[in-house]
């Protein structure tokens, strides 16, 4: 339920209120505004009526939280959420760039990429020490040692890391070394992997599943705000359709859709949504322009010798032209590069 309190309503009175909702077991939210402050409570609604908070003379409406996710929907949390990553945001007016190879191969390698893509302009490195993939004969990554190559060249650039968490034993272990987690499309819905993130505080790249719907992004969304980590970044990354031209179909549609009912910040990654490195550079600019927060691209130093997505991985001559002529297109649509 969301209730509103009149606009001379004072702080000790919401305390009071939101004492009788944890007392019924509910959770009670404190969301104070400019002109009134705003409580939620999360729980049965039966409970909730027990309080007979609309006869409050303090309380100036009570209204059902329609959407089914209550954290993630713009109905409790009304204004954009700013994530921090390092020493960079997503959200917030700025549009924020995270590059670099699908999986960390070796430390030259990934060096040679991270350097080019800061010298470029990205704000922060990705990079895969665990592989889920397709194939179980396809390269897995180097693990616990990629982890570490990860570490040592973003300590030593300055930049954020980005790597993929597959497993809920992995959590910890991952948190020692990078600055967010990553949850892949094929583990948008494990939920005890999802609670197992939101008891950390550590930034969450979250990726829309390969057949999810927007709701069920936003569903997955909710497990780790509903385990208290609110520091959650979506990840539109393409959806499978009947169409074979391209690797899977980038559905912009669904990033003004997301603006619309979430208030968690947006990514978009054409590398996967599209697998041609020749589409990705379109698309990254169509993803800018229909309202993303920023890009999850996949560069490579020698990408025809990739052991991962080589296909679909930029250049990184490419990826510093991207850069170039996506600048323009971020100043006419107010955003900060």
């Amino acid at each position: 339920m969301i209730i509103v309190l009149k606009p001379h309503a004072t702080k000790e009175h919401a305390e009071e209120l939101m004492q009788r909702i944890s007392a019924l077991g509910l959770r009670p939210l404190y969301m104070p505004g400019q002109e009134r402050v705003v409580l939620g409570a999360l729980g049965d609604e039966r409970a909730i009526e027990s309080l007979h908070l609309d006869s409050d003379p303090l309380v100036e409406s009570v209204k059902p939280i329609l959407a089914p996710y209550k954290l993630v929907g713009r109905e409790m949390h009304p204004h954009d959420t700013i994530v921090t990553l390092g020493n960079t945001q997503v959200g917030g007016g700025r549009f924020t760039v995270i590059a670099g190879p699908c999986a960390v191969e070796s430390r030259e390698q990934f060096a040679d990429t991270a350097r080019a893509v800061q010298a470029a302009g990205a704000h922060g490195l990705r990079g895969g020490a665990y592989k889920p993939r397709t194939s179980p004969y396809s390269f897995q990554g180097l693990g616990v040692e990629g982890l570490e190559i990860l570490k040592s060249v973003s300590d030593e650039l300055g930049m954020p890391a980005v790597t993929e968490v597959v497993d809920s034993g992995d959590v910890e272990v991952v948190d020692r070394y990078a600055a967010a987690f990553q949850i892949g499309a094929r583990n948008m819905q494990n939920f005890r992997l999802l609670q197992a993130i939101g008891r950390s505080r550590t930034p969450i790249i979250l990726k829309r599943g390969m057949a999810a719907k927007v709701d069920d992004l936003l569903m997955a969304a909710e497990y780790i705000l509903a385990e208290g980590n609110p520091n959650v970044i979506l990840c539109e990354r393409g959806i499978t359709t009947f169409e074979t031209a391209t690797r899977n179909t980038l559905d912009l549609n669904a990033i003004p859709v997301i603006k619309q009912r979430s208030h968690l910040p947006v990514l978009v990654d054409p590398s996967h949504g599209t697998g041609l490195r020749e589409l990705v550079g379109p698309m990254a600019k169509a993803a800018l322009a229909c309202g993303a927060d920023g890009l999850l691209l996949e560069v490579h130093c020698d990408p025809p010798n990739a052991l991962s997505d080589g296909r679909q991985s930029l250049f990184p001559d490419q990826f510093a032209a991207l850069m170039r002529e996506l600048r323009p297109i971020a100043d006419a649509v107010g955003k900060v590069m």
